[in-house]
């Protein structure tokens, strides 16, 4: 190995470090999941789906990495204090949160009912906020501490059909600007990554011509990937982004410019 190659492998590395990774039962929250555990990360898996985590922390193990399944429900401020005091003592401090957990229930706005509006606002926008006000007091005690919140393009550019949803996604990048400010002084950095569209099952459903026309819409003319997601908020992690907050990394190919 060159001493470039070998300076290259040290770089985003995670060792020492301790990760909660919301939504990590699929999509996005798993691949974030399953990337910081490579790079050296203890990694909490949170979501409500138990039988997923246990897999996934299985399959981590069996990679090499460490992880614990841990059963959370971001929509439940009340019991989060409770599910984190029984984490193992080995996972309990966490230095790096991503508060990845979302959801949709889209409609046109006079049709939205309030009970959809105050769902999405409570799992994408109250969740976060609950759960990083959890762990802050450890982050700030240790004087250092990475929040990456996954908002969404649309929470830059609005979309048809998705009020609740573009408002819970614009609300976390204030909530993240507001917050790089009170804890800079204590070495924390939030920053937000932004993802356009990415392959998931449900665009996977879609016919050729929907695709189509989706990727015509995007500079790079691909849809995006998870792991193209998780790199991202690898990099914000990480000692090399120490200098970066505040910010809004747009992973979105060029949808939104």
């Amino acid at each position: 190995m060159s001493g470039t190659d070998a300076a290259g492998d040290r770089m985003f590395r995670l060792d020492g470090r301790t990760a909660l990774v919301t939504g990590a039962s699929q999509g996005i929250g798993e691949a974030v999941a399953r990337l910081l555990a490579a790079r050296g990360a203890k990694v909490v898996a949170a979501a409500r789906s138990a039988d997923k985590l246990a897999r996934l922390a299985e399959e981590i193990g069996a990679a090499g990495g460490a992880a614990h399944a841990l059963e959370l429900d971001v929509a439940d401020p009340e019991s989060m204090g409770e599910r984190l005091a029984a984490l193992p003592e080995g996972f309990a401090a966490i230095d790096v949160l991503v508060n990845n957990a979302g959801i949709t229930a889209d409609n046109l706005l006079a049709r939205m009912s309030l009970a959809d509006w105050r769902r999405v606002l409570d799992v994408n926008l109250t969740g976060a906020f609950a759960l990083t006000k959890e762990l802050l007091r450890g982050m700030m005690r240790r004087r250092w501490g990475r929040i990456v919140n996954v908002s969404s393009v649309v929470g830059l550019m609005g979309n048809v059909g998705q009020a609740n949803y573009a408002a819970s996604k614009a609300g976390l990048v204030g909530f993240t600007k507001s917050l790089a400010r009170e804890l800079g002084s204590r070495s924390i950095t939030v920053n937000v990554v932004a993802p356009g569209y990415v392959e998931t099952a449900m665009t996977e459903r879609l016919g050729e011509k929907a695709r189509e026309d989706l990727s015509g819409a995007i500079a790079l003319r691909r849809l995006g990937t998870v792991d193209d997601v998780a790199a991202a908020v690898l990099y914000l992690a990480s000692e090399e982004a120490g200098y970066v907050t505040g910010t809004v990394l747009n992973v979105s190919g060029g949808l939104y410019i």
